[in-house]
């Protein structure tokens, strides 16, 4: 991650710096920097340069909207040899997907459209750089992961003429996925079973908060997330407002697999307070109700059952939990 931090101190820098004292007057040396200016803005072979901001924009924030707008601008899109060198082409999309940051939705979404018409000059690169979108905002470990950026590209691709059939019912499949049980919308209700066999719906669940965590005995990430989510003195705080006449949250565990006896072992070794369930039938997963494309896959609830966290992870959860609480 420190290299992630070393990116953002430098994008930092690289916004603000050379601010200038501007001259009401044009002089014949803004005249010949101006013309510089337009030389250097060509498309530079065999590399990636980054654009020249204009001296005259010196408000951060138009310089960060100035940056993503024109980051590719001497980019080769054309050259499809470029895609086959990861250090420039992948290292020029990572340091790109760290800028969308310091901007607005509205820039991001407007920049991200313009990436890929430039790309679409050429197929390879065009192809390259949907799977590169698909690697840094989909992937399950990547730290830049977000699926609302994601499904701006999605529906962009679908549109598109350079993708085949076979790679839009991939990308048709995932913003499916991704567009069930997003932030704000009310999240899909299923029936969970006890180890007794008692079954009920997951809205019947009366509790100001709901977390569910979908997991597998046999997974250590899901064994080390429940350590943590267990031991962690956020949601231990967070358990402690729990009384008899109010639950401020319940923690539901969904074993979502077809191994019952392994379950079954395995719930000695979870938290006694929780409610640790199964998707008898396996209902979850065959009518693809949550996006369970890797497990662990963390959700939280309100009292209503609208999703305030999706995919998240235990850091999360308690930044949630810290700034609520305060």
């Amino acid at each position: 991650m420190d290299r992630f931090i070393l990116q953002t101190l430098f994008f930092i820098s690289l916004i603000v710096i050379n601010f200038s004292c501007l001259s009401s007057r044009r002089t014949q040396a803004d005249i010949a920097d101006e013309s510089k200016v337009a030389q250097e803005n060509v498309i530079v072979k065999d590399t990636f340069i980054l654009p020249d901001i204009p001296a005259e924009i010196t408000d951060v924030d138009s310089r960060a909207q100035y940056l993503v707008m024109h980051y590719w601008d001497r980019f080769d899109f054309a050259d499809s040899k470029l895609v086959q060198r990861p250090e420039i082409t992948e290292q020029a999309f990572v340091d790109y997907i760290n800028i969308l940051n310091y901007v607005s939705s509205e820039h991001v979404d407007k920049s991200m459209k313009h990436t890929l018409f430039k790309a679409s000059v050429e197929r390879s690169t065009y192809k390259n750089f949907a799977s590169l979108f698909e690697k840094y905002l989909y992937e399950e470990n990547s730290p830049f992961r977000n699926e609302e950026y994601y499904n701006i590209v999605l529906k962009y691709l679908l549109k598109s003429d350079s993708i085949d059939e076979v790679e839009k019912e991939k990308y048709k499949f995932q913003l499916n996925m991704s567009m069930k049980n997003r932030p704000n919308q009310s999240a899909a209700d299923f029936v969970y079973t006890l180890s007794s066999g008692q079954s009920a719906s997951m809205y019947s669940i009366k509790s100001d908060f709901l977390l569910i965590l979908f997991a597998n005995p046999g997974c250590p990430a899901c064994n080390d997330i429940i350590n943590r989510l267990h031991k962690s003195s956020v949601m231990q705080k967070v358990f402690s407002y729990n009384s008899p006449t109010r639950t401020m949250i319940t923690v539901l565990t969904i074993y979502s697999d077809d191994d019952l006896q392994e379950w079954k072992n395995h719930l000695t070794k979870m938290p006694s307070n929780w409610l640790n369930a199964y998707d008898k039938g396996m209902i979850i997963t065959k009518q693809n109700l949550y996006d369970l494309r890797f497990i662990p896959t963390i959700y939280l609830l309100d009292k209503n059952k609208k999703v305030l966290l999706k995919n998240t992870s235990v850091e999360g959860v308690e930044n949630f939990f810290t700034d609520a609480l305060g």
